[in-house]
Order: C-alpha cells, then structure tokens, then sequence
C-alpha cells in the first residue's frame, strides 16, 4: 500500500508540473498576442478611426519629395475621383505649396501628418505638441482651413497623442488596409494587398518618393474598388455617413 501511494505522490507531482508548465506557456502566448493587437482609444477618451460602416477612404501620407505626388494627382483626375484624403507633412507643405493648393482645389481632404516625421510614441508631451502646432501654423498660412484630422508620422501612437490631438481638435486616423506600397515590392503585390478592402476599409497608400511603384498600381487599385461597387468618399465623409470603429487602447 505505501508503494501505490509513493507512485501516486510521483504521478501528481508530473502532472502538477506539466499544469504549471501550461499554465506559463498559454499566459506567454496570450501576452505575446495581446502586445500585437493594435491600439486605437482611451477606454472612456479620445478615440482613433481605423475604419467605418459603408463606403471606402483612401488616404495617401506625403512627408517628402516632388516627384511622386503629382502623377498620383493625375490619376486621380484621369479615373474621376472625387474624393480622397491626403495627410501631409507641414514640412513638406511648406516647400510645395502649389501642390497643397492643387489638392485643395481638386477637392480633396488635407489631414495633417505632424510637421517632421518623428515618432509620437517616443516623443515627450510638449514635443508632440510642438510638432502638431508647427504643423498647424503651416497650413493656417497655406490659408488651408477647417482641418480636422491627424495622423502619427509613423503610423504609431498611443494614448497621451490621442489626448494631445484632442486638445488641438483633431481626430487620429489610422487605417484598416496597408498596401506596404513604401516597400515598393512590386505593383502587382500591391495590388493585392488592397485587394481585401471592403465596405468601410480605410486604405493607406503614400505619395512620396520613396513610394515609387504607387502611381502605377494605383489604376489597378481603383478598378477592383470599382468592381465591388463600393463609392470612394473621404475620411471625414466616412465618419458622418456612418458608425466609425475604434479599439481600446492599453
């Protein structure tokens, strides 16, 4: 009888320990996925758009170059449409405010991407809040009005940059679909990046030089929009027309 209980005491004693092993195991992977889920609102603050209810938002990020921006302009006439959204670097539109004028006059949406492309998430308070008022005071005397959206130079962000937006009266918009167009991997790739954008999907292409195969794929982007029957509206349309989605931020 005291054998059965001493191989009894051995087999509790692995099982307890394959428990505990599990237990870290699956508490490592939650954490290691839960670090990967993206942030985008304060639980009862400022929230950021990634996407809405209906239609579709393009948005193109221009921080620098002249090259780029122009032939993206050009399409955009040539297909006929009529609403995007373009988030500008107040650095760059400082040096080109003829191409801020063409955008304005064509009329599409101005966003601001902060004034240099620095990384709000690494950024003291004050910093960011210079960096959005330098860019303010670029477009107040571009005589560009009425803007009302914000996007973080990189794309990253957390929760005192939602607050500091607020402040300013800003919203922060993200995106639901990245082309990775910055990567130039090819047109046909990304093209079939954007190609799971749906009903309320906010695209996020670039205008810069670095992007350097966006004009191209950007016909073959509008055409499968087109063949979906989704209408292209801006991002402040998108909010007005519909419920906008936020995540809570952690």
């Amino acid at each position: 009888m005291n054998f059965f209980f001493v191989l009894n005491g051995k087999s509790l004693k692995n099982v307890s320990l394959v428990l505990i092993a599990a237990f870290f195991t699956a508490w490592f992977l939650y954490m290691e996925n839960h670090a990967q889920i993206p942030v985008f609102s304060t639980k009862d603050g400022p929230k950021a758009v990634y996407r809405g209810e209906r239609d579709l938002a393009l948005t193109f990020n221009i921080g620098w170059g002249d090259e780029k921006a122009e032939p993206i302009l050009d399409t955009l006439k040539k297909e006929n449409v009529k609403s995007a959204t373009f988030f500008l670097a107040g650095s760059w539109a400082e040096r080109h405010p003829d191409l801020v004028s063409r955008i304005v006059k064509e009329g599409y949406e101005i966003g601001i991407l902060g004034y240099n492309y620095e990384e709000y998430t690494e950024l003291e308070d004050v910093k960011i809040a210079k960096d959005i008022s330098k860019a303010q005071e670029v477009f107040t005397k571009l005589n560009v009005k009425s803007i009302k959206l914000l996007r973080a130079p990189t794309g990253h962000f957390d929760e005192r940059t939602l607050k500091i937006a607020k402040r300013y009266g800003y919203t922060v918009v993200h995106w639901s679909v990245d082309s990775k167009d910055w990567q130039n991997p090819g047109v046909s790739t990304i093209v079939e990046n954007t190609k799971k954008a749906q009903k309320g999907d906010i695209i996020l292409l670039h205008a810069s030089d670095s992007a350097k195969q966006t004009a191209k794929a950007l016909p073959l982007i509008l055409a499968d929009i087109r063949q979906k029957g989704l209408k292209f509206v801006s991002v402040t349309e998108m909010i007005a027309n519909g419920e906008a989605r936020s995540k809570e931020i952690r």
